[in-house]
C-alpha cells in the first residue's frame, strides 16, 4: 500500500501487483493507518483509491491467505475488512475509485465505499462472493442497492454477475470511462473537477448527502440546514462571492 501526495490530493495505492493487488492483513492495517491520518488531514482535499499495473484494482480478498486461517480467523478478517470500508466511507474529504483494472468481491466494495468511480474501458468489476460459498461481507449487500436499487442488487448479487465496464456505468455503478490505459489521467482530471470548489463546502455536502440517507424528510432537512451554516463563516465563502462580483475564478484555501 502506497501513500502519494500530488498537491491537495492523496493517492492510495493498493500496490501487490503480483496478487492482483489481493487484500491480505498487511494490507488493511496499513490502509486503516492510512485513513486515520488523512481523516485528521486538513491539507487533504481529495483521497484517490487506485491499484498498482494495468490488470487489477483489487481481486478482493487474498484467498490464498484465508486457506491458512481458523474459523476465529475468518471472523476477524471479515470484521476488519468490513470496518477498513466504513472508514473509507467515513473520510470527510471526497473520495475517488480509479479501477485501473478488475474489481472482484473486496475490491468492489472498496469502490462501492467510494464517492466517486471512474474505470478503464477493458476493468470488470463485480460481488462474485456467492460464486465462492460465501456472501459480499464489507458492504456490498448494502451499499449495492443504494446505488442502483434492489432488484439489480439481487441479480448481481445472487448471480455472481461479472459486469464490463460499459454495463457497469450504464447501471450507474460508474461515472465515467476513461481512454483505454488513462484511468489515472481520468481521476486525476475528476481531482482538478473537485479542486475547483472549496473544500469545507465538499466536505459538509458530502455529510449532509451521506447522513441523511436514512433519515426521515425533517430530520434529513435539519442536518442539511446544520452542514449549510458550518459553511456561512467561512473566507472561502466570502471569497467565492468576492470572484464572482470580479469576474475571476476563487482562490480557496480552506478556511
Amino acid at each position: 500500500m502506497r501513500l502519494e501526495r500530488r498537491g491537495r490530493a492523496a493517492w492510495l495505492t493498493l500496490d501487490r501487483p503480483e496478487a492482483a493487488n489481493a487484500l491480505n492483513r498487511p494490507t488493511l492495517d496499513l490502509l486503516r493507518s492510512h485513513l486515520a491520518a488523512l481523516r485528521e488531514d486538513d491539507a487533504t482535499w481529495v483521497v484517490v483509491f487506485t491499484g498498482a499495473g494495468d490488470k487489477a484494482f483489487c481481486a478482493g480478498a487474498d484467498l490464498k491467505e484465508r486457506r491458512g486461517f481458523t474459523e476465529e480467523q475468518v471472523a476477524d478478517f471479515v470484521r476488519t475488512i468490513r470496518a477498513t470500508m466504513d472508514d473509507v466511507a467515513a473520510l470527510p474529504q471526497p473520495t475517488v475509485a480509479a479501477l485501473n483494472g478488475v474489481a472482484f468481491g473486496g475490491g468492489m466494495e472498496l469502490a462501492l465505499a467510494c464517492d466517486l468511480r471512474v474505470a478503464d474501458p477493458r476493468a470488470r468489476m463485480g460481488l462474485t462472493e456467492t460464486s465462492l460459498g460465501i456472501i459480499p461481507g464489507a458492504g456490498g449487500c448494502v451499499r449495492l442497492p443504494r446505488l442502483v436499487g434492489l432488484a439489480r442488487a439481487k441479480e448481481l448479487i445472487l448471480l455472481a454477475r461479472r459486469l464490463d465496464a460499459e454495463e457497469a456505468l450504464g447501471l450507474g455503478l460508474l461515472h465515467r470511462l476513461s481512454a483505454p490505459g488513462d484511468v489515472v489521467d481520468a481521476a486525476e482530471e475528476m481531482v482538478e473537477e473537485l479542486l475547483r470548489n472549496a473544500p469545507l463546502a465538499l466536505r459538509a455536502a458530502k455529510a449532509a448527502v451521506d447522513g441523511s440517507l436514512d433519515l426521515p424528510l425533517a430530520e434529513a432537512l435539519e442536518l442539511e440546514a446544520a452542514c449549510y451554516a458550518r459553511i456561512v463563516p467561512t473566507e472561502d465563502r466570502l471569497e467565492a462571492l468576492a470572484a464572482f462580483a470580479e469576474k475571476r475564478p476563487p482562490r480557496f484555501r480552506g478556511r
